[in-house]
């Protein structure tokens, strides 16, 4: 990996902040300032369903009422990789662990993918473009959330016997 100019280490730094942004104003359910992380016509696919996906921040301030559905949320995000496609557009992913627990004290967890791209404008960077993938989910997490794809092993390839005895 290069070097990173002081410019790119701060647009680096400025677009992770807007990453844990996110998850805290999705935790305190903030939806205006949540949507405000978003460009005006963004688009926002969590899954295959009609009501997981958005186009703009006002419809996306409005879909995500659904998460008051949920007493209480914890997200947390890591493995933040940016690329940066020109001066004012970035694209990234970010893994996030996302635990909720529903009025009843039932408990669903989620790990999963963010994909983004970024644009920056007048108000700084905002998410323009999110993709979100689940990369696996506890057996109480119902909600139709698109699957990571991952590539298929080689037609020869035989799985050990991790179960074995010795």
């Amino acid at each position: 990996m290069g070097e990173l100019t002081n410019l790119e280490f701060l647009d680096r730094q400025e677009i992770t902040n807007l990453l844990f942004e996110y998850c805290a104003a999705l935790d305190c359910m903030d939806l205006p300032r949540l949507s405000a992380l978003f460009t005006a016509d963004c688009e926002v696919d969590y899954g295959p369903d009609p009501i997981l996906q958005s186009r703009g921040a006002a419809d996306l301030e409005k879909s995500l009422e659904r998460m008051w559905r949920w007493s209480r949320t914890s997200h947390h995000l890591s493995n933040v990789q940016i690329k940066f496609c020109g001066e004012n557009e970035a694209i990234g992913c970010s893994y996030v662990y996302a635990w909720h627990e529903r009025p009843d004290g039932t408990i669903a967890t989620i790990l999963g993918q963010y994909h983004d791209r970024f644009i920056r404008g007048l108000a700084g960077w905002r998410i323009a473009k999110r993709r979100m993938v689940m990369n696996g989910c506890n057996a109480d997490f119902t909600v139709n959330i698109n699957r990571l794809e991952r590539v298929t092993p080689p037609v020869d390839w035989v799985p050990p016997d991790m179960d074995a005895q010795t």
